[in-house]
């Protein structure tokens, strides 16, 4: 790439990103000791120094594209990145936001007249060091890095590319989260067609989201949720390929915990993808299991209302579905008398929710209509939900 190899003002550039790596490896191997405490100091200007020199400061003009390039090549060059990363728990809170400024600001960099797709920087980092992109991820194994990873990663993650080495990683995290790594080369070496491991760090999240504290599961969900959602064709072909691993992890780990809002924001999270055309496949999988549909109708009868809620935006979608599979024809039906009797008080309260009641008593009616025995249902099919099927909507 060019902008790699512009020379210009380059010397002190260089000398300060050696500066800094040389810093951040003598903190790794002073972790724990007193003399940690003098690196951090000298650490907490020299990142100052870079951040200032990449995004300029409120008084001061933004650095012109010569010095831009100059330093963006010796961060990338000097390998500068990963040792942010894996340190970026030992850095004092101040320097740690700094370095987040950082990160970002090399993730955003274009070199002028670039016409790329993804940012210059942030494509060299994919195509040379994807394992930049995993540690982020595994930062929301340490409170002290969660945030600042998380902060980063949100941002990059307007990109295809960077969901796409989250999804397709196949590295083990090792005890301190920096374990050994498999990245591919996600513009040429990946076969979508093949199941995944489950070992890879998008696996991960979901122990991020459950075992974590309050902050740190929340900033992981929030992450979790935009892969999900901002990347539809990346994901849903993903989800396709791993459907029994995913939804086994998600019904089990996120849609069954007993945390209330890791519990509330599963369901409207899933509400909302399986609503969605992108993932018609998925949905069309998803609502033909029986067993889906009574871990969605126990969250009907849950004791807290907002679960109540979303678990109904979800179980309208079965009900939906013009052409059930026999187990979940079946389980309506036995269930009929049940739900007739259960639906009509169903978060009654909520009577400013236009779109709820509407859905509600249209909900009512076809449960009504549905046979009084399994016996008199037809055969069903597994075609799923029509594609511009009224009955399901996403909320406003």
């Amino acid at each position: 790439m060019a902008f790699l190899f512009n020379r210009s003002r380059a010397r002190s550039a260089q000398d300060l990103v050696k500066s800094s790596r040389d810093l951040l490896q003598r903190l790794g191997r002073e972790e724990g000791q007193a003399a940690a405490a003098k690196t951090q100091t000298e650490l907490s200007s020299t990142i100052a120094t870079l951040k200032v020199s990449l995004c300029g400061t409120p008084d001061t003009p933004t650095p012109d594209a010569s010095s831009q390039s100059s330093l963006i090549s010796a961060i990338l060059s000097e390998k500068l990145l990963p040792l942010l990363v894996s340190n970026l728990h030992l850095l004092p809170f101040e320097t740690r936001k700094d370095t987040q400024t950082l990160i970002a600001a090399v993730f955003r960099y274009r070199a002028p007249g670039s016409t790329a797709n993804e940012p210059d920087a942030l494509r060299e980092v994919i195509r040379t060091a994807p394992e930049v992109i995993v540690q982020l991820c595994r930062g929301y194994e340490r409170k002290e890095s969660a945030s600042a990873c998380g902060g980063v990663l949100k941002e990059a993650l307007k990109w295809d590319a960077v969901a796409a080495v989250i999804l397709y990683d196949e590295s083990i995290s090792g005890d301190s989260g920096t374990g050994p790594t498999k990245t591919v080369d996600i513009y040429n070496d990946i076969d979508t067609s093949s199941p995944s491991s489950g070992t890879g760090v998008f696996w991960s999240f979901f122990t991020y989201i459950s075992s974590s504290p309050f902050e740190i599961s929340a900033d992981a969900f929030d992450t979790f949720r935009t892969i999900l959602t901002k990347h539809k064709p990346l994901v849903a072909q993903y989800m396709s390929t791993n459907f029994e691993r995913f939804f086994e992890r998600y019904n089990n780990v996120l849609v069954r915990s007993e945390s209330y809002v890791t519990k509330r924001q599963s369901l409207k999270l899933l509400g909302e993808v399986l609503l969605d055309r992108a993932f018609y496949e998925v949905m069309t999988r998803y609502v033909g299991s029986g067993e889906n549909l009574k871990l969605v109708m126990w969250q009907l009868k849950d004791d807290r209302r907002m679960v109540q809620y979303e678990g109904f935006h979800v179980f309208k979608i079965f009900a939906a579905n013009p052409n059930k599979t026999p187990e979940v024809q079946k389980f309506l039906i036995m269930n009929k008398q049940r739900l007739l009797k259960f639906l009509p008080h169903f978060l009654e309260e909520r009577t400013d929710d236009d779109q709820f009641n509407d859905e509600k008593a249209w909900l009512i009616k076809a449960i009504g209509a549905l046979p009084d025995e399994v016996g008199a249902a037809g055969a069903g099919s597994r075609q799923g939900v029509e594609k511009n099927s009224g009955t399901a909507q996403v909320r406003s």
